[in-house]
């Protein structure tokens, strides 16, 4: 697949090449991406509340400058602090979790020799744009979340993250009469650019367990693995 050029650079998109090979006893990774907003970190919280009593789970975020993201999870006790860990990027949030993924790397192997064993690792990237993807040496699923607040036209404008994510999350929906959002509009329209792949419609203020997400990564979760 040709690169597309971003800032004068080439960049990918990798979500058409082979996925990494998960071992059996291997944690599950979960890429969680979204422009700022969208509510990415109170989903990754949400889940961590639903899953921590029955799974082995821990966290790793980016952010350019801060650890604001962690720090947020580990205010709120989530998880304990030892299972979450943040990467400063340092640069577009795209750069370390798609272009150049040595740090998450890294910190997945540091949290993995902390914490065994790990069932579930949630990699949560920085707030980006709708190009952003994360690789597939990285992770083995991906959600991409945007929020109602961005108006019904987001999923009609496509994008590698709302095209081919694994789910699409469409956020913050009990805004919608507020925002003068058309909910059907944008259920049909993400429908139409995803090509079957599933896409929830939620509202953490409603349903602060995130039932449909969790319901999805419980699926992935339960899907054989195959030494590879």
């Amino acid at each position: 697949m040709p690169p597309h050029l971003i800032d004068g650079q080439p960049h990918t998109h990798d979500h058409d090449r082979p996925r990494r090979k998960r071992e059996p006893g291997e944690a599950l990774r979960i890429g969680i991406g979204g422009p700022v907003g969208s509510g990415k970190t109170a989903l990754v919280a949400a889940l961590c509340r639903q899953l921590r009593d029955e799974l082995s789970v821990a966290v790793l975020t980016n952010d350019i400058y801060t650890t604001e993201d962690a720090d947020f999870l580990r205010r709120n006790a989530v998880l304990p602090d030892e299972r979450i860990t943040a990467v400063q990027t340092g640069g577009c949030p795209h750069t370390a979790i798609r272009d150049d993924i040595t740090a998450n790397l890294d910190a997945i192997d540091d949290l993995v020799e902390a914490n065994p064993p790990l069932d579930l690792i949630l990699v949560e990237s920085g707030g980006d744009n709708l190009t952003a993807t994360f690789s597939t040496g990285l992770i083995d699923v991906q959600i991409f979340v945007i929020d109602v607040a961005g108006g019904d036209k987001v999923p009609r404008k496509g994008g590698p993250g709302v095209t081919f994510s694994d789910l699409l999350v469409i956020n913050k929906i009990d805004l919608a009469e507020r925002v003068n959002a058309d909910l059907d509009v944008m259920r049909r329209d993400a429908a139409r650019v995803r090509d079957g792949r599933q896409t929830a419609m939620i509202s953490l203020t409603e349903d602060p367990a995130a039932t449909d997400v969790l319901a999805w990564v419980r699926t992935q979760l339960a899907a054989p693995v195959v030494a590879g």
